[in-house]
């Protein structure tokens, strides 16, 4: 055996030693992901365990229109975002996001701010969310008046809130609701909403799925601030695994002939010879799943244009500002659905406007002024949309079908439960990120954007990660079918790697002994 070769048996030896064991988790809580997904709270699901607003207009106290409200607050002035919704204490009340700073000195903001939550009966600002108010934001939830409401305390993050976008309501209160599906509700220890709800069945299966899938156990502890690199460097390590192995699989494999023992592989013991036969099969899934797993990970930002943000503000005309003559909460309410769960006022395209949301369906879209159904003149929303980036619009595109870049997945999969509404417009600009920008035209609204990195992405994450491809999508339960067996082998070839590693371990281990 050459020296060269040698190094490379043992670099997969021992390589394998201490990865098979990541690789057989990885194989097999993927195929749990493909079912049961990380615990989130889709708008869909929000909208639903909201109470109807006209309940909180049939008491004795009126609600306040939203400019007065404002005012009471004293928060009057151009806004980036304002809802109205019983979403907050069991209470009707304004949630209310003020309008960004706009200017070259203006910093970025990394996130989302959490509205400034507005009583819409008193126009008091919610100043801290205790046990009681989590208690009320729950039990409305719960959409049950007798539902025992366990209160657990508050934590900063478990393991099924580590997600980033939740940094902004922190801490959170946790809650269970008593009721059959054994559901726990987490609620914003800054603004009293239910931000996410985990089902006891979505739990117990996060443990075998997403929560071990990536790697999860290292996040809310000592090794919280290494998590990311901890998983790119085991991906490294693993692709370095997957490709050694591959290349002692085909050296050691007669693909002419046969060792003595009649067989094409020199590995008489049964672990050992289907190690070899299952690792030469499912080697290049095993690659491909490894590779895109780290490109999951956006690893040291190789995905980030540096692209400047959209001018929305150019877009609709500048910031949300109230008319002077506003419709009446009443008047949109009685104009909405009269299951209408959130009213959000807008500013769309030249236009203010309000979304009246039910649980279902897309949202009215009325004005702020009359109340009336909002119509756009042809072409209107296309043309405000060409303002959003300083270069040309080389094509727009109107999407009454989903393609490769736009499409829908299920609410519980990672790149699942965002709103993806048809038809779309799709605007294609001549900019040196190659930008293209997605818009509902019913509304108005910038639904996302895409460009060069972001396709790259797209292709060497979601398409190889999830088979993300429309014909495969399409045809359950063919993508089912597909991807088990696939998982399967992969979780064959790595089991058996974990007993041999832990044989050759022993082995080691006896030695020094």
């Amino acid at each position: 055996m050459t020296h060269a070769k040698r190094w490379l048996y043992l670099v997969h030896r021992w390589l394998g030693v201490l990865l098979c064991a990541f690789f057989a988790m990885w194989f097999l809580s993927g195929v749990v992901m493909m079912y049961v997904g990380y615990p989130k709270l889709t708008q869909a699901e929000r909208l639903m365990n909201l109470p109807p607003l006209l309940s909180a207009t049939r008491g004795p106290e009126r609600l306040l229109e939203p400019a007065e409200a404002l005012q009471r607050a004293g928060l009057a002035g151009p806004l980036q975002d304002l809802r109205l919704a019983v979403a907050s204490g069991g209470r009707a009340v304004y949630l209310v996001v003020p309008a960004a700073p706009t200017g070259d000195a203006a910093p970025r903001p990394r996130r989302a701010p959490a509205p400034a939550v507005v009583d819409a009966l008193t126009g008091e600002r919610l100043q801290h969310v205790d046990a009681a108010h989590a208690i009320a934001s729950a039990q409305a939830f719960a959409q049950q008046p007798d539902a025992t409401i366990d209160y657990q305390g508050t934590i900063d993050e478990d393991a099924f809130t580590h997600s980033r976008a939740l940094d902004v309501h922190r801490p959170l209160h946790r809650l269970h609701l008593g009721d059959s599906a054994g559901t726990v509700v987490y609620v914003s220890g800054t603004t009293g909403e239910v931000v996410r709800d985990a089902p006891l069945h979505e739990r117990a299966w996060n443990y075998a799925g997403a929560w071990i899938h990536w790697l999860y156990p290292f996040r809310g502890n000592v090794f919280n601030d290494y998590w990311t690199d901890i998983v790119n460097w085991l991906s490294i390590a693993g692709i370095v695994l997957t490709v050694t192995g591959t290349v002692v699989g085909v050296l050691r494999w007669r693909f002419k002939g046969r060792y003595k023992t009649g067989a094409r592989t020199p590995y008489r013991g049964f672990m050992m010879r289907w190690h070899h036969m299952f690792g030469l099969v499912f080697a290049v899934i095993t690659f491909t799943w490894i590779f895109s797993g780290l490109m999951s990970m956006n690893p040291w930002k190789i995905f980030d244009s540096g692209a400047a943000p959209l001018r929305q503000q150019a877009m609709h005309g500048g910031p949300l500002v109230l008319p002077a003559e506003a419709a009446t909460v009443h008047a949109l309410l009685s104009a909405g659905s009269p299951n209408t769960r959130e009213l959000r006022w807008v500013r769309n395209a030249g236009h203010t406007l309000v979304l009246a949301h039910s649980p279902t369906g897309t949202p009215a879209v009325l004005d702020a002024t009359t109340a009336m159904p909002h119509t756009w003149a042809p072409g209107a929303v296309a043309q405000a949309a060409t303002q959003l980036l300083p270069h040309a619009v080389v094509r727009t595109d109107t999407l009454t079908t989903y393609d490769l870049h736009y499409y829908d997945r299920a609410a519980h999969t990672m790149t699942g439960g965002a709103e993806k509404p048809l038809p779309v417009l799709r605007l294609v600009f001549d900019d040196p990120h190659a930008t293209w920008v997605h818009i509902e035209p019913r509304t108005g609204t910038v639904l996302g954007r895409t460009d060069s990195h972001r396709r790259t992405s797209r292709w060497l994450f979601a398409m190889l990660h999830s088979w993300d491809w429309l014909p495969l999508l399409e045809r359950r339960p063919l993508w089912d079918i597909v991807l088990i067996v696939l998982s399967l082998g992969g979780a064959v070839m790595s089991v058996t790697g974990v007993v041999m590693g832990w044989r050759r371990l022993g082995v080691k281990l006896r030695a020094i002994a």
